[in-house]
Parts: C-alpha cells; structure tokens; sequence
C-alpha cells in the first residue's frame, strides 16, 4: 500500500526535476571574425590552475598565457592570459564539458570574446579554437579545429561541420590561409560599414 501511494509523489518529484545543459550552436567563419574581440595567433607559454571565490561560490580558474606570434584583429600585445573556468589543483578536478585543454608549447589562432566574464572566453567555447598542428606527412603547417580534425573549409563552418573538415590533411588549410579569411572577412565587413 505504501509504495502505491508514494508511486504518485515520486512522478510529481520527476516532473519538477529541471535538467538543464549548454548547447553551442557551431559559429560560421563570419560570426566568429566579427563576435571576436581580439583574435590572435599565440603560443602557450603557461597555464595554472587555482582556487578563486569562497564558499558556495569556491571554484578552480585556469589562466593560459600566450606569447603572442601575430594580432590579427584587435591588439592583444605581446603577451595574453585568458581565464576559463575549470581546471585541477592538487588532486581536485573541475572539469568543463567541451572546454578546450592547453599546454604549454601549443600553437593556436583564437578568437577571444569576453575575456574575465564568462566561463571561456571564445567565441561558440571550443570553436574559438583554431591549432595549428605540423603534419609530418606533408611537412606543413596546418589548422585543426577544437576536436583536433583538420580544417578544409572554412564557408562549411556553422553550417556543415562533416565538409568543413576532412580526413586527408594534404586538404586541409595553412594557418596563413586562416588569417588571410580573416583579413578577407574583415575586410569585406568595413566595406559595408563604409557604404
């Protein structure tokens, strides 16, 4: 008798249960450009984890420091700390789902927005993460996006993740031939701004 009555209850509790998660719409290349503040190519010089807040709000912050190599919107000088929340200290993890992993001696292209307000300060969180990873096969440098595929076409962004990249790196874009989208998108923006 007692489990029939508390069957009811037990569904009302279920129904009031609220489940909520972060969802990210995948950028296209223009919303990228034009949201970023600052985008930048670096090389990650440090990254350090520490304990931030107090109480309820005690939480880990990571910093990644980056040599800056080029500015390729906006100035972010010559060296660059973004603050993401998550990380470990000692042997306590705060782990972000979907949150992008750095360490020292990574090469990156990123599109920063937000920088200090939010939990990770790029653009659409891992695809404001643009590697740039040397392919031994073909001895070149080449861009892969925050799931580390190699990037083939950057007008697929957004709006057909599976043609955006491609299995064969040979395919797959220069960290110039990012930049100079970039330029071109940029560009193509202040001249409309002008008209």
């Amino acid at each position: 008798m007692k489990i029939k009555n508390l069957l009811p209850l037990t569904l009302i509790g279920i129904a009031f249960v609220r489940v909520t998660a972060t969802t990210v719409v995948p950028p296209t290349f223009e919303q990228l450009v034009q949201q970023a503040e600052l985008i930048f190519q670096g090389t990650v010089t440090d990254v350090r984890s520490v304990w931030e807040g107090e109480g309820a709000q005690r939480h880990i912050d990571t910093y990644v420091t980056f040599q800056i190599g080029e500015n390729v919107k906006g100035n972010a000088g010559s060296s660059y700390t973004i603050r993401m929340l998550g990380g470990t200290v000692g042997d306590e993890t705060m782990e972000v789902t979907d949150t992008p992993k750095f360490k020292v001696g990574d090469q990156d292209i990123l599109f920063v927005e937000h920088n200090n307000q939010q939990f990770v300060p790029l653009v659409g969180i891992n695809n404001g993460r643009f590697r740039v990873q040397h392919d031994e096969q073909t001895c070149r440098d080449i861009m892969v996006n925050g799931d580390g595929e190699p990037v083939r076409d950057l007008s697929q962004l957004g709006h057909n993740e599976e043609a955006a990249t491609t299995d064969d790196v040979r395919q797959a874009i220069s960290p110039d031939d990012l930049k100079s989208s970039i330029h071109q998108q940029l560009g193509a923006r202040s001249n409309l701004s002008a008209k």
